[in-house]
């Protein structure tokens, strides 16, 4: 392709979107509109997977609390017993000194409360990491039956409940995102249209005289590939100033342990932006593709 064809045809595509400059915003407000929802979703469920693969580390593990009659010799044998399970990764044991050290380390300023108590409370245990999750459930069922255990604590509601949540709010924002992006793709068609419209015995005479169909689809594909970019871009502003604000509040506010999950602004907005450009341009030609099939059949 000439550079000369290539220069019409963007310069065509540019003077179309000025020519229908009222239905141009239209469809730039209509892409950058479904690319907000679309954004907050996306950073919604991109921190909510970021939550629930942090509680997965944190709680995706047995907590085996022993009884205090057991002794030196009775710890090693349990000990022993758990690593013999199968689908058992590792073993710390944690004695009752440590679990009340990391309890005040916890309570921070208010961890000279814990000085004044005359015996420990905390019992010795063990803190179990598996090698899967599908493990835990037999894991657990042996646990409860070995002597010398006087409770088995593991968090695996927490983390289902979750990975619940975040399947539900994926489901609802896809199913939001195809009806935005639909209304989106049905204003940027009708832009186009109008477009088309206006040039069709221009059309009609091209096509008379040989021109192929992408020669004359090409301006109209740039056009909607650029109002869509256009949508994204807007979009991205928006959804990135937003969340960086958002980020910003929770970090700095009394949420500083809350933002240890969260994605940082920087990270979340490139991945944004690939996103955006992709659906945008994507919407813009598809929109562009469909309204130029009934005129380009003369």
């Amino acid at each position: 392709m000439r550079i000369r064809t290539v220069s019409y045809m963007i310069h065509q595509g540019f003077k179309s979107i000025w020519r229908n400059r009222m239905m141009s915003v239209a469809s730039v407000g209509s892409v950058a509109s479904a690319l907000v929802i679309l954004g907050i979703v996306f950073m919604l469920v991109l921190n909510i997977n970021s939550l629930a693969e942090s509680a997965k580390e944190q709680f995706d593990s047995v907590q085996v609390y022993l009884k205090d009659e057991v002794d030196g010799v009775g710890i090693e044998k349990i000990g022993a017993a758990i690593i013999a399970l199968e689908g058992i990764e590792d073993i710390d044991f944690l004695s009752k000194e440590e679990a009340l050290n990391n309890m005040k380390e916890q309570w921070g300023d208010q961890g000279y409360l814990l000085e004044g108590l005359e015996t420990n409370p905390l019992p010795n245990s063990f803190v179990i990491k598996m090698k899967d999750v599908s493990y835990a459930d037999a894991v657990v069922k042996a646990l409860k039956k070995q002597d010398g255990i006087e409770e088995v604590k593991y968090y695996k509601d927490i983390v289902d409940n979750l990975l619940r949540i975040t399947h539900f709010i994926r489901l609802v924002g896809i199913g939001l995102i195809a009806i935005l992006i639909g209304i989106s793709m049905f204003i940027i068609a009708n832009t186009i249209k109008l477009a088309v419209a206006a040039r069709y015995r221009e059309i009609n005479i091209m096509k008379y005289v040989g021109a192929t169909n992408w020669f004359i689809r090409w301006p109209f594909l740039i056009e909607g590939v650029v109002l869509g970019c256009i949508g994204a871009l807007i979009a991205l502003s928006v959804v990135g100033y937003g969340y960086k604000i958002a980020f910003d509040m929770v970090t700095q506010k009394l949420y500083v342990m809350l933002s240890a999950y969260m994605i940082p602004s920087t990270i979340a907005v490139q991945n944004l932006a690939v996103i955006f450009v992709v659906l945008g341009a994507g919407i813009g030609a598809l929109g562009s593709i469909f309204s130029m099939r009934k005129f380009l059949r003369v």
